[in-house]
């Protein structure tokens, strides 16, 4: 936590590397208009993205399915929690038929967590990623999924429908998950993607700092996870969403996000995207490439591009 003045936490001040160029042009207006039209969630939205901007500038979005209320409330979050509606089952065909308005070579896909559905939404989640085969047979798929309770038989069915990468994201260090995140624990998500690494699957995962943790710790993280057979780590600033979320206690210099790359690197992850505004779906097709080929240089390039 940051340090106290006058009995309230002493926020440190943003730096001129988290300043956001707007890309807002007519690419970004049309693919607000489908988004709009099909009336679909995306978290670029409901998580309040800095990159939205320049992503749907590039014809790019992570559409967020099961609705855009959560029933966790994790602290660092700005997607709204509470009791969700009913899930629109015509949703998948939606998603599938956006995707192919958009011309997406790499579709990203996440949900907010449902813990009031018996099968967390699993069984819409492989609905939703065989939806968006059927109708972009040449586009790879992304999912980044929520804990599903640890539940390997949830997993399973959306392992099934054969993603190319599957993602759930650790989000902060072990010390702070706790006070940081709703009900979700930091040896669960690891034995997460644990489990979904052993069924084959390309595995990828998240890690926020800025939020009061050590270099130490996110060595340590990023060790966990690679042993917990993790493919591709994205390490980004925390940006505070509002007032009543976790307060920023650092703004991490760009410099050290450069080593963190290199650290994951060093231990094996085939790619690593790690600077200030990287977000866990920020340039995922790059990812993608760059996991397949080994490419330390690709992910040298978008770690750079950020505060350049």
């Amino acid at each position: 936590m940051p340090k106290m003045h006058d009995g309230k936490a002493a926020m440190p001040e943003k730096p001129a590397w988290l300043k956001i160029r707007l890309h807002r042009d007519a690419t970004f207006a049309e693919v607000d208009r489908v988004v709009r039209s099909h009336s679909l969630h995306t978290i670029c939205s409901s998580g309040r993205c800095p990159n939205k901007a320049e992503c749907w500038s590039r014809r790019t979005a992570t559409f967020m399915i099961l609705g855009d209320v959560c029933t966790r409330g994790c602290r660092f979050c700005a997607t709204a929690t509470g009791c969700p509606q009913a899930v629109d089952a015509s949703e998948p065909d939606k998603v599938a038929e956006s995707i192919a308005l958009m011309g997406l070579r790499h579709a990203v896909i996440t949900s907010v967590t449902r813990d009031d559905l018996p099968d967390g939404g699993a069984a819409h989640w492989a609905a939703t990623v065989e939806a968006v085969r059927r109708r972009n047979p040449g586009t790879t798929i992304e999912v980044l999924i929520p804990d599903m309770e640890g539940r390997h038989e949830l997993i399973d069915i959306v392992a099934a429908s054969h993603p190319d990468i599957a993602g759930h994201n650790i989000e902060c260090v072990e010390r702070l998950t706790p006070s940081v995140r709703s009900k979700a624990g930091y040896r669960r998500s690891l034995e997460v993607l644990a489990y979904m690494g052993s069924l084959g699957l390309r595995t990828k995962s998240g890690l926020m700092v800025g939020l009061g943790e050590r270099e130490d710790e996110v060595l340590q993280t990023l060790r966990d996870l690679r042993a917990a057979g993790v493919k591709i780590v994205t390490i980004g600033q925390y940006l505070q969403p509002a007032a009543q979320h976790w307060p920023v206690a650092e703004y991490v210099v760009p410099e050290r996000f450069d080593e963190y790359r290199k650290a994951a690197l060093d231990m094996g992850f085939d790619y690593c995207a790690s600077a200030p505004l990287v977000r866990s779906s920020y340039l995922a097709e790059e990812a993608l490439k760059g996991c397949c080929k080994g490419a330390e240089g690709a992910c040298g390039e978008v770690s750079q591009r950020q505060y350049r």
